[in-house]
């Protein structure tokens, strides 16, 4: 490929870095931010919480964004944005201005993702999409690993605003970088914005999500805290796909679902969501839990998955280019499966070397479960389709990752009480049926790519 695809390809996934670097940084400096802003926990938790729901109350106005004003111009104005809050967060004279804030934040980094790998794929072409995104699947991994390492580090010898002025050099490189080679992407009319769509989704899922990752609490079913934000976000995401299918101009439009590898492939990235973001929680807490390791200690452990995947993206971005997302992601499916049966298998206090091969091994077969499935979708659909498309397989993958820990996290709690090594065995039996869930749909994968739908489907301009 030329050098200048190499160049955009790092600067876009400079900005999904900083997106998922800020989505756990924060984790480890909330109990200095409590301290030091004179605040309790609970309320400084939503510094945390403020930018994961803002993050995905954006989601879904990406697609719509993208198309209006170009995906580039819609990248930078986030990026832009992106850095310039985060010298606010640090100079946060109180507590409600640091959540307010980080929700700003959340709502610019929730869109830089998806618009990055919609500018991405329409600058580079199908034929070469899996390598440039197997780039971008390096920062997307990395980045949340990293998260309670660097914020580890920062607090340790530093202060809690350091955890956002980190993100300005590299936010103002990047958007410099960016202002004079990534494409701005081509600005028309995407049609009359669909406001009823747009209230629907922006409420369905950032409460299914609130909702998800309140479920593994104690004493959660019952609750009204947590079944309320889970019936409202079931409901309204239910309220969207009825008005979504008649609308003449819809936010997402639904009709995408009818292209059989599409289909296929967003299923596949809901339950590699589970597999990869939503087995991180319950690989915390068994390192922490079950294997006695403080959280920096933990944080440190986790790194030799993220390492594995790592090392795997290159080749498989240039194996998707050659033979599909679809064999790709049912090898690294099953070796998923089989490398997370050990965990459902193997004492607590096993070596440290065993453990640490089967994390990196899982990581790399995570790289070819992931990416690949990714690519196969937008290749499934036209240019003009992408921002659609990139919106929601980020929105599945999203809901995947956050009912995958919710699931994995009830499982956990009920099962602790016989004690911890059968009750993390209990929940990586579950992670493997996840896995393995996530493997049959891969294998759908590559029969749809195998007999594809005639073209890539078109529809008329909206509006």
């Amino acid at each position: 490929m030329p050098p200048e695809t190499w160049r955009l390809a790092g600067i876009i996934a400079s900005g999904a870095f900083l997106s998922g670097l800020d989505a756990s940084i924060v984790n480890v400096g909330l109990d200095t931010i409590t301290t030091q802003l004179g605040t309790s926990l609970s309320t400084a938790q939503w510094v945390a919480n403020g930018y994961l729901i803002a993050m995905a109350s954006s989601l879904p106005l990406c697609g719509w964004t993208s198309r209006r004003i170009g995906a580039g111009r819609l990248w930078l104005a986030c990026l832009a944005a992106f850095t310039l809050v985060s010298v606010a967060c640090a100079f946060a004279p109180t507590i409600g201005w640091l959540i307010a804030l980080r929700v700003v934040q959340g709502l610019s980094a929730g869109m830089l993702i998806p618009a990055g790998q919609t500018a991405l794929g329409q600058a580079v072409g199908p034929s070469r999409l899996g390598r440039v995104m197997a780039t971008l699947g390096v920062a997307v991994t990395l980045a949340p690993a990293l998260g309670p390492v660097v914020g580890g580090l920062v607090i340790h010898v530093g202060s809690w605003p350091w955890l956002f002025l980190l993100n300005v050099p590299v936010g103002a490189a990047a958007l410099a970088l960016g202002l004079r080679f990534v494409p701005r992407g081509e600005a028309g009319d995407p049609g009359r914005l669909d406001r009823l769509g747009l209230a629907l989704l922006s409420v369905g899922l950032p409460v299914l999500v609130w909702g998800f990752t309140r479920w593994g609490e104690e004493g959660a079913f019952g609750r009204l805290d947590v079944a309320g934000p889970l019936a409202i976000g079931v409901a309204a995401l239910a309220a969207y796909g009825v008005h979504g299918r008649y609308s003449a101009s819809p936010l997402l439009d639904l009709r995408l679902f009818r292209n059989r590898a599409y289909r296929a492939a967003t299923l596949t990235a809901m339950f590699s969501g589970a597999a990869l973001f939503g087995a991180g929680l319950l690989f915390a807490l068994y390192f922490q839990i079950g294997r006695g390791a403080d959280p920096l200690a933990s944080g440190l452990l986790l790194i030799g998955a993220s390492v594995g995947t790592v090392v795997a993206l290159p080749f498989t971005g240039r194996l998707v280019d050659r033979y599909g997302g679809g064999p790709l992601a049912l090898l690294g499916g099953l070796v998923t499966v089989v490398t997370t049966v050990p965990f459902a298998l193997l004492d607590l206090d096993a070596g440290e070397w065993i453990v640490q091969v089967l994390l990196f091994a899982r990581g790399a077969g995570l790289a070819a479960a992931v990416m690949p499935v990714m690519t196969s979708a937008y290749k499934a659909v036209t240019a003009s389709q992408l921002p659609d498309a990139a919106t929601q397989v980020n929105i599945l993958s999203r809901v995947g990752g956050a009912l995958g820990g919710a699931i994995f996290a009830v499982v956990l709690a009920s099962a602790l009480g016989r004690g911890p090594e059968p009750a993390f065995h209990t929940a990586f039996w579950w992670l493997v049926g996840a896995s393995a869930l996530g493997t049959a749909s891969a294998a759908w994968l590559t029969l749809a790519e195998r007999a594809p739908d005639p073209a890539p489907l078109q529809y008329a301009s909206r509006g």
